[in-house]
């Protein structure tokens, strides 16, 4: 399977990356760890997880996730093979948040424990938290990486000022850049197109999209307010049921049946090759859906699909 850099890192990941927000909410530990095994042996090895996943659930404290990967590391052995991005900067409940030296340096111990690792692949700004200055968090993330506790950083939901902002300060101050943004982005989802994205493009920043199927929008599953009913994060894609969205599923689907593919896989293609894109992030809840995102990385549309996709999303 082709690999891709994440930024100027020298970390390759697949063409879609894992999204483990799911561990511990939506998917138990058992089938957590099924989904862990299939991943790899398909070559989809790059994980993303962060320290508040999945602290939304009732009972559910933060740290599931990251606990449930690092459990099953443990259980096969095979850190080696994997490549883990994870974040901080959101609020754990009873411990804080944002992105202060004090606060960062607890919560990366925090990961490494519930990993059970030893150095975090790619650590990321969760979320900019509008108080610390960049170059106090930039230095906290030179200290881990010096200590071999991270190898690369990068950031989330920064809009484009202060994203610039940023990497200015990491080449003023001589201090570790963002390799990574990690956005929201889609087909439905494209305001980043304005700014954010040419402004990466330009850096050699990796871009590692989040909803990237727009909370399953973009499966197809999703046609009617009846079908919101459907799973757990139904009822975030009841947003896209208008004209647009229509529009989208339906160029979707003319791609899918031109290709023999599905039209969450031709949504997940559709990032392929798009300038600053690196991989998105998508989800699986069962063997069968993890099946589609392999089909999905393995599929490169062209110009005429792309331009079909485009125009329909505008």
């Amino acid at each position: 399977m082709d690999k891709i850099e994440l930024g100027r890192s020298g970390i390759t990941v697949p063409p879609v990356i894992f999204g483990c927000n799911v561990f511990g909410w939506t998917v138990d530990k058992a089938e957590s760890f099924r989904l862990l095994d299939a991943l790899v042996d398909a070559g989809l090895n790059a994980f993303d997880t962060a320290d508040v996943y999945s602290a939304w659930v009732p009972g559910n404290q933060g740290g599931e996730s990251e606990t449930i990967i690092g459990a099953w590391l443990k259980a096969r052995g095979r850190r080696d093979d994997v490549v883990i991005l994870t974040k901080a900067g959101m609020e754990m409940p009873g411990k804080g948040k944002g992105l202060s030296a004090a606060y960062l340096a607890r919560a990366v111990e925090d990961s490494l424990t519930r990993l059970g690792i030893e150095q975090i692949d790619l650590y990321q700004a969760h979320r900019d938290d509008g108080v610390t200055p960049d170059e106090e968090v930039l230095g906290a993330f030179q200290r881990m990486i010096a200590a071999g506790k991270v190898r690369a950083i990068g950031a989330s939901n920064y809009t484009a000022a202060r994203f610039q902002e940023a990497l200015s300060a990491s080449a003023a101050h001589g201090l570790p850049r963002f390799e990574t943004m990690q956005p929201h982005y889609n087909l439905l989802e494209r305001g980043i197109e304005a700014d954010l994205l040419p402004l990466c493009a330009a850096e050699q920043v990796g871009v590692i999209p989040y909803y990237s199927l727009a909370s399953g929008f973009l499966s197809g599953k999703y046609r009617s307010e009846a079908d919101l009913g459907k799973s757990a994060r139904g009822r975030g894609a009841a947003k896209y049921l208008d004209a647009k969205g229509m529009r989208v599923l339906g160029a979707l689907d003319q791609v899918a049946a031109r290709y023999a593919i599905t039209p969450a896989q031709a949504a997940l293609a559709w990032f392929k090759g798009r300038p600053g894109l690196a991989a998105p992030i998508a989800s699986a809840t069962s063997l069968e859906q993890l099946a589609e995102l392999v089909r999905a990385a393995q599929v490169t549309l062209d110009a005429e699909a792309i331009g079909m996709l485009d125009a329909a999303g505008a």
